[in-house]
């Protein structure tokens, strides 16, 4: 079956285009039944991904400058596809290859209706002496998500849901409520690059004198602090900060070189 695709539109805020309308509107974003709609659906990724941009400037929001199928194309999502209900949890594999695929699919994390999971090798152990065959399809076997998420909870070694290993998916999503928030507070209609940059520099030196001070928690609100200045700054120059980090990746990611008092040096 083709995979669905949905335009959807959460009035005065955006449009925007996702193939799990659960997770991304509601669960990550936060908005409930109501307080959004669906304009479009479509199994064709390149329909929805220009309508989606001719829906934007119709309806005078911010429109995106990478479309969505360009974008989803560099999103790492090895995870294998998984079929999560209110009651199950069904991988797409017999239950004699269950173990494997799990292993090859480490740190896979998604969302149920009793709470978060992060596939680590200790659930690896439970799911796979936990699941059944699918009575439908000997090539699914599933797991119920009320046990599994009770498993986790009792687990005493069970680290939080691990923030740092989020999808490229949901670290565009953490760019996108930054450009909302600055969009509110006027910081794109007023503002300018060169304010931008100063306000860049204050970040970097209080964040300079938190490492100073070895003070972890003023470390993390500064580098938070300079990553929501450089995203305000990119869009003032007509630029996105994906695009600003792809850019610099591509070019360090054939950078060779070698350490020396500290710091990466060039070759």
């Amino acid at each position: 079956m083709d995979k669905e695709y949905v335009i959807y539109h959460i009035p005065g805020k955006k449009i925007g285009v996702t193939n799990d309308l659960y997770n991304r509107v509601e669960c990550q974003q936060g908005y409930e039944i109501g307080e959004y709609e669906i304009l479009e659906t479509s199994n064709d990724i390149d329909y929805v991904s220009k309508r989606e941009i001719e829906l934007q400037k119709s309806y005078g929001y911010r429109v995106d400058l990478k479309p969505y199928n360009e974008l989803s194309v560099n999103l790492k999502l090895k995870n294998m596809k998984i079929n999560v209900t209110e009651q199950t949890t069904t991988f797409p594999c017999p239950l004699n290859k269950l173990k494997g695929r799990l292993m090859d699919n480490l740190e896979m994390r998604w969302i149920t209706e009793h709470g978060q999971v992060y596939l680590d090798t200790d659930l690896v152990k439970w799911i796979v002496k936990s699941a059944k065959t699918s009575m439908f399809n000997n090539d699914r076997c599933y797991v119920y998500n009320k046990a599994m998420t009770k498993y986790l909870n009792n687990r005493k070694d069970q680290l939080p849901f691990p923030q740092e290993l989020v999808t490229d998916d949901e670290v565009v999503f953490y760019f996108e409520k930054i450009r909302e928030w600055a969009e509110d507070k006027g910081i794109y209609e007023s503002g300018d690059p060169k304010t931008q940059y100063i306000k860049l520099m204050e970040e970097a030196g209080e964040t300079g004198r938190a490492i100073l001070k070895e003070d972890l928690p003023e470390v993390k609100d500064g580098i938070g602090d300079m990553v929501v200045v450089l995203t305000n700054l990119a869009e003032l120059c007509g630029l996105t900060i994906e695009e600003c980090v792809e850019s610099a990746y591509n070019v360090i990611s054939k950078r060779t070189g070698k350490m020396k008092n500290g710091t990466f040096v060039k070759d």
